[in-house]
């Protein structure tokens, strides 16, 4: 860990990386598979993109996720990104569930914010906006597609420039807005997608 993370963020890293039991099996060996890609770059520049219908929860999770877990096991190789088959915003609920877990969050304002979201005070934000998966800040290739919700891996049949795709979805928080369960839900996932990318991440090294 080469970096100062915030504290609260600092305390849930460490829960993460100690949940591993509750990883189902089939989810260990879809998470592999990525772990397997980034070794397979032998320290060479590793690209990935996190991909769901909207870009506005669960790909951002994953994309800020995994740079948070490259930073932390020492993976500098690796650069993340996210996108969609169309661009919206990134959702107000799912940047409220991460500023919860610790992160630190500036929005700047505007239809689709380019929000900028830190894990400690001396690392470089994250830029965070809603955007295609093919937008001109993504890659155009040698980059793995990771897929994050299903509609998008079936509306998807072709992304170009990609290496590995690989279909690693999550249920939608979405399903609870607006109700008695909504910041548990976004909770649930935010974490969910933390202690499973972490686990992928670790098997990279």
């Amino acid at each position: 860990m080469s970096l100062q993370f915030f504290p609260q963020l600092d305390a849930y890293i460490k829960e993460l990386t100690d949940e591993e039991t509750l990883i189902p099996q089939e989810r260990k060996e879809l998470l592999l598979k990525l772990s397997g890609y980034i070794q397979k770059k032998k320290g060479g520049p590793v690209q990935l993109n996190f991909i769901c219908t909207h870009n506005s929860r669960r790909s951002h999770l994953a994309q800020i996720w995994a740079s948070v877990a490259a930073a932390w096991f020492g993976l500098e190789q690796v650069t993340t990104f996210s996108g969609g088959t169309e661009a919206t915003a990134f959702n107000p609920r799912a940047v409220a569930a991460l500023q919860r877990a610790g992160f630190d969050i500036v929005n700047p304002g505007g239809e689709n914010p380019h929000y900028r979201v830190k894990f400690g005070e001396a690392a470089e934000p994250l830029e965070c906006w809603s955007k295609t998966f093919d937008d001109p800040a993504n890659p155009e290739g040698d980059f793995a597609a990771i897929m994050t919700c299903s509609d998008a891996d079936e509306n998807c049949p072709f992304i170009p420039g990609v290496d590995l795709r690989l279909p690693l979805t999550y249920e939608d928080p979405k399903v609870a807005d607006d109700t008695p369960q909504e910041a548990e839900r976004y909770d649930e996932r935010v974490r969910q997608i933390g202690r499973e990318i972490f686990f992928a991440l670790s098997n990279a090294r």
